[in-house]
């Protein structure tokens, strides 16, 4: 047991206090942690894009939907085509919906009635066309910012 101690007491570790590892870094490395505040106070960026943009904030760019004539276009006849294939017994989807406006315009004053054949035409055209209006829009602006 003298032998441990007297071990102990004359040797050191290397690194752990002794002076040579204290000369040779020169550069004290500074820890930081999650849990430390730091030195640099926080900015409120709401606070921030007021003052560069004259007091005004926006959470979006000012162009957002970023419309293009060509979506709208290719869109409508993207959708305009397959719903005009006779695929509804002998009928197009697009030939029903029409015609079904036709019919609740002849008797004009009068709404068209819940049971009437017009709502599920239009809601099912109108349903198709949003969807291929805003795929295009997807794959157009994707392709043209080449995001794919």
């Amino acid at each position: 047991m003298a032998a441990n101690c007297s071990f102990a007491g004359s040797s050191s570790v290397i690194g752990l206090g002794t002076s040579t590892l204290s000369r040779s870094s020169s550069k004290s490395t500074g820890l930081t942690s999650g849990f430390l505040k730091s030195k640099v106070a926080a900015r409120n960026p709401l606070s921030l894009a007021c003052a560069t943009s004259g007091g005004k904030f926006t959470c979006f760019e000012r162009n957002w939907l970023r419309t293009d004539f060509n979506v709208i276009g290719f869109g409508l006849i993207g959708w305009m085509a397959p719903s005009s294939v006779p695929a509804i017994n002998g009928n197009s989807l697009t030939g029903l919906f029409f015609s079904s406006i036709g019919e609740e315009l002849s008797h004009f004053p009068t709404p068209p009635a819940l049971t009437s054949q017009f709502w599920l035409w239009m809601v099912l055209w109108h349903l198709g066309l949003f969807l291929c209006l805003t795929f295009g829009q997807i794959g157009f602006k994707g392709r043209t910012e080449e995001y794919f």
